[in-house]
């Protein structure tokens, strides 16, 4: 497996104190305490072999719960105060994005780490927010209705395909629904034609009108960085991602459904000429308490993260429990000793054999110290036995002389 560590992100705070220093996200002091468990998190999860860091896509949380918002300057920041690991949001809330914007910013994020950029991509959640970034093209969160859900994805994946095309290396036109390049799609009159034909991307331009455009610049990784779709439980998508070649990190509450959209991905990518293991170019989610003692496990679970799932999206989503307990049930969510977690994993291992397995963390929830404890037991006690190791290289053949 490779391993993933996901930051909410949140302002670090008590349910006492989000209410005592309301509205906490307008201070700076927290905003900045937010600002160093993210790049702390992140290069203790580098130190100790971690494969992935990501984050989340949310905005006007002054509540100070999902707080991520903008996610490129996180994005460079990270990256640029790490060596080894790779980085980026899961994800990018398309339906809210200039598309070229996108992927210009994931494409000078990865030239600027020489190949360490990852683009996650989501489709929204909260209205609040979604209805407001997302308005140029009428989105509102798929969860509202079947009508709000189809407009959504239909402009989700029209917008991918402009993201996929600004990555390539020859210009392009594009005629949608939502959104065209170059605006009008026809061309227009350029009138340094004669520099664009000797200097720039062959086929930008036709006698003296512009026809295509070229985003710069392309990333590093080719043909582009991993893409990501975030914590989708739709067969709709999964196939969708299996299609497109995306990896869908896949939040489902019971064994079963998890294990029928695993197969729905290998099928459909069987349809669409790739030929997969169960579980390649895949990855499952869970919310992990780890200490030395189920009783030190249980007081985390009771002070974590899902302190912003019973707030916010269980009001939201009707799918989504308002207590904890019933991920615990449905294997959600995995707590008690290293035993305990190892035994999960390997469970998670033999059924899916996810390539990608994502520890949706309770930074902000759970004290500094606290989430240093268990990043540094999960990834010396258990990740061991379960990540990849690189093969060992062919002996050299002998040379006779």
């Amino acid at each position: 497996m490779k391993f993933v560590l996901h930051l909410i992100p949140a302002y670090p705070a008590t349910p006492e104190e989000r209410e005592r220093l309301r509205p906490i996200a307008h201070r700076t002091d927290k905003t900045q305490q937010l600002l160093d468990e993210m790049l702390e998190m992140t290069q203790l999860c580098e130190d100790v072999g971690f494969d992935v860091v990501t984050f989340s896509e949310h905005h006007f949380y002054t509540e100070g719960c999902e707080a991520g918002a903008t996610p490129t300057p996180h994005l460079i920041r990270l990256l640029l105060n790490t060596k080894r690991i790779k980085i980026g949001p899961l994800g990018f809330v398309l339906p809210t994005w200039d598309p070229i914007r996108l992927a210009l910013d994931v494409a000078w994020a990865d030239q600027m780490s020489k190949g360490r950029a990852v683009c996650g991509l989501a489709r929204g959640v909260f209205p609040r927010w979604v209805n407001v970034l997302g308005q140029h093209y009428g989105v509102t969160p798929g969860f509202v209705g079947p009508e709000a859900d189809e407009h959504n994805r239909e402009v989700f994946e029209e917008l991918f395909e402009v993201v996929k095309l600004a990555w390539k290396d020859e210009p392009f036109s594009f005629k949608g629904k939502y959104y065209q390049v170059p605006f009008p799609a026809e061309g227009h009159f350029w009138a340094p034609h004669e520099a664009t034909k000797r200097y720039g991307a062959p086929g930008e331009v036709v006698g003296d009108q512009l026809r295509k455009l070229s985003a710069v610049p392309k990333p590093y990784q080719k043909p582009h960085p991993p893409v990501l779709q975030a914590f989708t439980a739709s067969e709709k998508t999964i196939r969708w991602d299996a299609r497109q070649g995306v990896v869908p990190m896949v939040f489902q509450p019971f064994p079963d459904l998890t294990l029928k959209s695993f197969r729905a991905y290998q099928e459909e990518a069987a349809k669409a000429g790739r030929s997969l293991k169960l579980g390649e170019s895949m990855g499952t989610c869970q919310f992990i308490y780890i200490a030395k003692s189920q009783e030190e496990a249980r007081r985390m679970w009771r002070e974590g993260s899902y302190f912003v799932f019973k707030h916010f999206h269980s009001k939201v989503d009707p799918n989504i429990p308002a207590t904890p307990e019933p991920l615990v049930e449905h294997k959600m969510t995995v707590m008690g000793t290293v035993d305990d977690v190892r035994r999960r994993l390997a469970d998670i291992q033999e059924t899916l054999n996810p390539e990608y397995f994502l520890w949706l963390s309770d930074q902000g929830y759970l004290s500094r110290d606290d989430m240093k404890r268990e990043i540094e037991l999960f990834a010396t006690k258990v990740m061991p036995e379960f990540q990849e190791r690189p093969q060992p290289a062919a002996p050299e053949a002998s040379v006779v002389h």
